[in-house]
């Protein structure tokens, strides 16, 4: 099953640990996506929201520092806040488990298992 899911991963990240631990217990394999080793494009972060049916903003980390330095708010256009996502990674939030063309923020991080076909 390890082509079939891709978790969008921060090891240092106990949420995206938890996240991985829970698949695993399920027999699968996922994917890692290390956005902040490989920072995405915009037009993957655009599709990943697709995937997600959540705005920009559902998944920028406010309390980031990055977020304050760059004077975002809800008022930020979706395209602008796309661009300095994928510029700045660190404010897009973690564990994402991706699909196909369905994904989950997987805050909790048991929401993972939403994607996952019954036991």
């Amino acid at each position: 099953m390890s082509g079939e899911y891709v978790l969008w991963f921060d090891p240092r990240c106990s949420a995206s640990r938890r996240a991985l631990s829970l698949l695993r217990e399920r027999g699968v394999e996922p994917a890692l996506r290390r956005p902040l080793e490989e920072p995405p494009s915009a037009d993957e972060l655009a599709a990943l929201l697709r995937a997600l049916g959540l705005p920009a903003r559902a998944v920028a980390r406010r309390d980031e520092d990055e977020y304050q330095v760059l004077r975002l708010s809800d008022r930020t256009p979706e395209a602008e806040l796309v661009e300095a996502l994928a510029a700045h990674p660190r404010m897009l939030e973690r564990p994402i488990l991706v699909a196909g063309a369905r994904a989950v923020l997987a805050r909790p991080p048991e929401r993972v298992l939403e994607l996952l076909g019954p036991p």
